[in-house]
């Protein structure tokens, strides 16, 4: 497992040290907000308030209650943005081979846009 790093933009948010940038959500388990980089129209980062890196360190370590709770709170947030019927994709990327940038469990809630392909496809297909 990736390590938690305390110094991460996500810790330094949640302990508000850094403000968060228009925030969309927020309750005792979960924040919600604007991603300053947006990769599409409507860009939300949905963080639990526990330190977890990765989804796979937040599903193996934290308790039925925080999953649940985070669960509910995306459903809520994808209700509070309306995205529901248009559409919408959630990404979260896991370590460096995934492309995670923080080492905090985030989702990224994408929309307002036809998104297209989730990822280029191989050039040649994989021999297994």
């Amino acid at each position: 497992m990736q390590p938690y790093d305390d110094s991460n933009i996500f810790a330094r948010i949640l302990r508000g040290e850094i403000p968060v940038h228009q925030k969309v959500y927020e309750d005792d388990h979960v924040l919600a907000f604007h991603d300053i980089l947006p990769k599409a129209p409507l860009h939300v980062l949905v963080i639990p308030k526990g330190k977890y890196a990765t989804i796979y360190d937040f599903y193996k370590q934290a308790s039925a209650e925080e999953l649940l709770h985070f669960s509910r709170a995306v459903t809520r947030i994808i209700d509070q943005l309306d995205i529901q019927k248009k559409g919408y994709r959630i990404v979260t990327n896991c370590g460096r081979m995934g492309g995670q940038e923080v080492p905090h469990f985030h989702l990224h809630i994408l929309s307002g846009r036809p998104l297209g392909s989730m990822v280029e496809p191989l050039e040649t297909a994989p021999s297994f």
